[in-house]
């Protein structure tokens, strides 16, 4: 279930009239996790790949967890009194010599063993998760939750400073629905980014200028400003193997089309939607 984008904060009443649950909308990986006892736990990303290998840590705890547990969350970086989204994308190796805390915070609770529990409405997904997890200690815990309007946009602010991005805002009688949140689920964030595709980029491949970047609404837009020197290093190593050779496109001349597409983060402004990559995305 994924969260569409708004320009504001709902009122209470603002998601159908049930209610609204109020989240801490933290940046990490999103992440479904699986307890499967005596089998290895499987921490599974939007894409469907599993990140066990990658953050032990998570998994080691994740296994411990009842089998047939199983929850929805974010994987999460700390380091420095602050969420810190790029030590996730970095080798576990060089984590662990920086002293880089991680955890899985968790938002809904889809099964229990033995039982599914996705038609139950969230608020008794919560009470159950909170019950789940009572005495689970770090590094998986529960997000930070209320009903408080105020109260949510009061902590937004307060933690600010601590990378929490903004709200996830839920409707408290929602079910879990496999294929989609429509309006039910709704994320807040100051200085709203998007979600956007890389299908090409322009210049060398080891020197990338702009990326061919298409949104989720289907608009496609080149990538403005030009890239700076870390952002074209970082996104020539992830595009390594993947570019074809140049093509000729009527819009933006001499590009190189990914044989597999990447998942990035955007900010479009303006009446002519200018999109400015912000990174990435590693999940």
């Amino acid at each position: 279930m994924r969260p569409a984008a708004v320009p504001a904060v709902p009122a209470a009443d603002g998601l159908g009239g049930s209610g609204v649950l109020y989240e801490l909308k933290l940046d990490g990986f999103r992440c479904v996790a699986f307890a499967r006892g005596e089998r290895a736990p499987y921490l599974q990303t939007r894409s469907g790949r599993d990140l066990a290998a990658d953050f032990p840590s998570i998994a080691a705890a994740v296994a411990r967890l009842p089998a047939g547990l199983v929850l929805d969350g974010e994987l999460v970086a700390w380091r420095g009194g602050r969420f810190a989204f790029e030590e996730l994308l970095r080798t576990r190796q060089a984590r662990a010599s920086e002293d880089v805390a991680l955890g899985l915070v968790a938002f809904d609770l889809l099964a229990l063993p033995g039982r599914d529990v996705r038609r139950l409405p969230l608020t008794d997904r919560r009470r159950l998760l909170l019950a789940a997890l009572a005495d689970v200690p770090p590094p998986v815990q529960p997000v930070l939750a209320t009903t408080d309007r105020a109260e949510a946009l009061a902590w937004m602010e307060r933690l600010a400073d601590t990378g929490v991005e903004g709200l996830v805002c839920k409707a408290a009688g929602s079910s879990y629905r496999a294929r989609g949140a429509g309006h039910v689920w709704v994320k807040y964030r100051r200085g709203d980014t998007l979600d956007a595709t890389v299908r090409a980029v322009t210049g060398p491949p080891a020197r990338p200028r702009a990326l061919v970047l298409e949104l989720d609404d289907g608009r496609v837009l080149l990538s403005s400003p030009p890239l700076s020197p870390l952002q074209s290093r970082r996104v020539a190593e992830a595009a390594a193997g993947l570019l074809g050779p140049a093509v000729h496109d009527p819009q933006y001349g001499a590009v190189r089309p990914l044989a597999t597409p990447l998942r990035a983060e955007v900010t479009v402004t303006g009446r002519t939607a200018t999109a400015t990559f912000v990174r990435l995305r590693g999940d």
